[in-house]
């Protein structure tokens, strides 16, 4: 397969750029869908329409953005929806929803002149069943990671990485409600109270942030600094701007991390100078297909704590043994 130009050096320009564009577009569409649910004060019913609408409308622009950004490539996505719930008889009306939002959101942006119909919707949510795995190259995608943060109206991001030969080579991570300043005192920028951060960064390039909206000028990442709590990937990227000093995270036993849960954070932080480990010490291994083959646990810190984080959870984790 042909490779594009490399631009200053970096081999992944043109994927780079394709993925900062369908993480800003599906960011749009997830943003409009929460302002919609904050309105009508969805919280206080269990109705989880609106997070599934905004799930497979993101899945889609995303799937569709890169096709056409990168139409020489042989496209393959993992990803965390299918469209077989949306074939069955009682779905005609969520689908027709998804359809009008992906249609009026692309409209609204006016980068591509097209209508896609119902068939065309499922078609591309469908474009994330690929397995994954050690050879080639993959999209990985979490069309919205941190589900309660989205219905309540506070963190979650659209996260996209890139997989080539079984390593994360590029990662994009869409926090819509990330202010662009640090939330870290001591971290201070000039982007005055600016909301939606794009974190993205290229194996050997380092880790950058950028407004979501794209007025602000890209600043440089580095791994400092004292505890935040929020949900999804937003903490890797708060993480690798200096907002907080260690992201843990020890499930329960039997649960099995997804690969879309961490391609693109874990290369943000590690671009950014920080450290993405398995509770054992082990660098993540996503050329497994769907899931992370690791030990349980995932530590995010920088390099000065690593040794001293992994020593406590080890050491937590043998008691609870």
């Amino acid at each position: 397969m042909s490779h594009a130009p490399e631009v200053a050096g970096n081999p992944y320009a043109a994927e780079l750029a394709a993925a900062k564009k369908a993480v800003a577009l599906a960011a749009r569409l997830c943003q409009r869908v929460q302002r919609g649910i904050l309105q009508s004060d969805i919280q206080s019913k269990a109705d989880r329409t609106p997070v599934t609408v905004a799930d497979y409308g993101s899945q889609v622009l995303v799937c569709l953005v890169l096709k056409k950004e990168l139409p020489a490539h042989s496209f393959s996505i993992v990803a965390e929806e299918d469209s077989k719930d949306l074939r069955e008889d009682g779905a005609q009306e969520i689908l027709e929803h998804i359809t009008t939002l992906v249609n009026e959101t692309i409209v609204n942006d006016g980068s591509y002149n097209m209508s896609l119909s119902k068939e065309d919707v499922l078609a591309a949510i469908d474009g994330g069943k690929s397995e994954g795995g050690p050879s080639g190259r993959h999209w990985i995608l979490d069309p919205i990671d941190g589900t309660k943060g989205f219905i309540r109206g506070d963190q979650y991001a659209v996260a996209l990485g890139l997989l080539d030969e079984g390593k994360v080579v590029l990662g994009v991570l869409g926090c819509p409600n990330l202010p662009l300043k640090s939330t870290n005192k001591n971290n201070c920028s000039s982007s005055g109270d600016q909301i939606g951060s794009l974190f993205f960064a290229t194996i050997g390039c380092g880790a950058q942030v950028e407004a979501l909206e794209g007025s602000e000028p890209e600043k440089k990442l580095g791994v400092q600094a004292p505890p935040v709590r929020m949900d999804s990937q937003a903490k890797y990227g708060a993480l690798a701007r200096g907002d907080g000093a260690i992201f843990l995270r020890i499930p329960h036993k039997k649960y099995i991390e997804t690969v879309w849960d961490h391609a693109a954070g874990s290369i943000v932080v590690t671009e950014a100078g920080g450290m993405v480990k398995d509770a054992s010490g082990n660098d993540l291994d996503f050329s497994k297909g769907r899931h992370l083959d690791r030990e349980r646990g995932i530590i995010a810190t920088n390099k000065h704590l690593m040794p001293l984080v992994l020593k406590a959870v080890q050491e937590a984790m043998k008691e609870e043994q």
